[in-house]
């Protein structure tokens, strides 16, 4: 089964692409590798906020980095025409703003993670870094962002 079609068994729909919010491009292809820049967490059009360990639920992050996630996908496909032409999702970097207390990124980022391998099976699996930052970009909660090999 084509990983297109599998979206669409699963009943995911990707978000539209969000526009750059400064100086760089959202996918750089190079050969047959993909770096996705950081994505933000678009929820009903809106960037998830806040800070775990302070105002963020935990449950409400996993579900904003499956929101980076989607929003990877999305990114991916608009630059490469298909997912289908994805081979590995190779690394995902997980950024997480928290209070220096809150030692659960590793979950949080759980939602890019989970995402991907529910979407490309065995070639979802990947290596990762979850980290927690003390802010991020127009206060988002989560950050992500991704290489991956293409054929």
């Amino acid at each position: 089964m084509s990983y297109e079609a599998r979206l669409k068994d699963l009943g995911i729909v990707l978000p539209e692409s969000s526009a750059p919010l400064a100086s760089y491009v959202p996918v750089m292809v190079h050969g047959d590798m993909a770096f996705v820049s950081g994505q933000l967490p678009f929820v009903d059009g809106e960037v998830v906020t806040g800070t775990l360990g302070k105002d963020v639920a935990l449950e409400d992050a996993i579900a904003a980095a499956r929101a980076c996630g989607l929003m990877i996908l999305s990114q991916l496909r608009n630059e490469i025409g298909s997912l289908d032409r994805v081979k590995q999702v190779v690394k995902l970097g997980g950024f997480v703003a928290s209070t220096p207390d809150f030692t659960d990124q590793h979950k949080v980022v759980n939602g890019a993670s989970d995402l991907m391998a529910e979407i490309f099976g065995d070639a979802g699996r990947h290596a990762r870094a979850a980290v927690g930052v003390p802010c991020l970009p127009v206060g988002a909660a989560v950050e992500v962002d991704a290489v991956i090999a293409l054929g």
